[in-house]
């Protein structure tokens, strides 16, 4: 049983490590990985991609905080996550520079919809081409939130916020594996038992109507082997069942915290969307403890990140 002195330290490494990754990531975005592999990533760069200075963090990273600044003010409000995430695309809410420099076509539209009126879970596009990642790399809160709840309910939530930007279901099922395995990894499991738990918990459920439809497209997942394949076989763009392979992979294919983020980061393409993923399950297994401090230290706007965990953290106390 997870002590809760156990569990905040896991908590914020969970949320300090998808930040910290997410840095590590932005001034390499779109490199591809064969340049990567001749000069790769080990440290926090400065510029590069976004021209950017040391620890800044991306859209990924500004939308986990606006979904943590809703929890925390207004519990779990669908509406109030929603105006959050206008807020920051329409009023610069939460990014690290005073200006957003980086976002997606599928949530620049579905952010438009709820600034627009539309229902929150009506709000996110739905087609098959709307299949980025960009509600899994802005997931991880909903698990830690609602840590305790059964499978059920708990892919019930994922799916839900998840329909704030991507409402295709198979971006929901995405967000709902990782949610069940984050939370697997939360309550003390290793990295391979997480990720086998959490295919027992979760078929039986997507097998039903109308998830079993969109089994195919997770087979390697389900299939228990991800962590087998060798690093060809592993892809690290925009495309959101691709990014939750990724950083399954990463994980169990790695011995520290460390390891797994520069391990994502160094697959190149969606580099901070990759490494934000994989840098949530990391933190959660390895602990606050576990990420270098110097790479937390370079983190923009650290103090008021740092605030934010704090009431977040209480918040989930209650």
């Amino acid at each position: 049983m997870t002590t809760l002195l156990q569990q905040e330290e896991k908590v914020l490494g969970g949320l300090w490590g998808a930040v910290v990754a997410d840095a590590l990531g932005v001034p390499v975005e779109f490199r591809d990985r064969e340049e990567l592999r001749t000069k790769p990533v080990t440290d926090m760069r400065e510029y590069g991609s976004h021209n950017q200075p040391k620890g800044t963090w991306s859209d990924d990273s500004s939308l986990m905080l606006c979904t943590i600044d809703s929890l925390v003010s207004k519990s779990y409000d669908l509406n109030d996550m929603g105006q959050q995430f206008v807020s920051w695309l329409k009023n610069n809410h939460w990014t690290p520079w005073g200006e957003v420099f980086d976002i997606g076509i599928t949530t620049r539209r579905a952010i438009s919809n709820l600034e627009r009126g539309i229902e929150p879970e009506q709000a996110g596009l739905r087609s098959e081409k709307d299949n980025g990642n960009g509600s899994l790399m802005r997931i991880l809160p909903i698990v830690l939130y609602w840590s305790n709840a059964s499978t059920g309910d708990l892919l019930n939530y994922s799916h839900q916020v998840s329909s704030l930007t991507h409402g295709h279901i198979r971006s929901q099922m995405a967000c709902g594996f990782y949610c069940v395995m984050a939370a697997n990894l939360l309550h003390n499991f290793n990295p391979t038992k997480a990720y086998e738990q959490a295919i027992e918990q979760v078929l039986p459920i997507y097998q039903q109507s109308p998830y079993a439809a969109e089994l195919a497209h997770f087979e390697r997942i389900f299939q228990g082997k991800i962590g087998e394949l060798p690093e060809n076989e592993i892809r690290s763009g925009g495309y959101v069942i691709h990014t939750l392979e990724a950083s399954i992979w990463c994980l169990l294919n790695s011995n520290s915290y460390s390891e797994a983020v520069l391990k994502a980061v160094n697959l190149g393409n969606d580099t901070d969307t990759t490494a934000i993923v994989t840098g949530g399950l990391a933190g959660l297994y390895y602990g606050l403890a576990s990420v270098p401090s110097d790479w937390l230290k370079q983190i923009v706007k650290h103090e008021e990140i740092e605030q934010l965990f704090k009431q977040f953290v209480e918040k989930i106390k209650e």
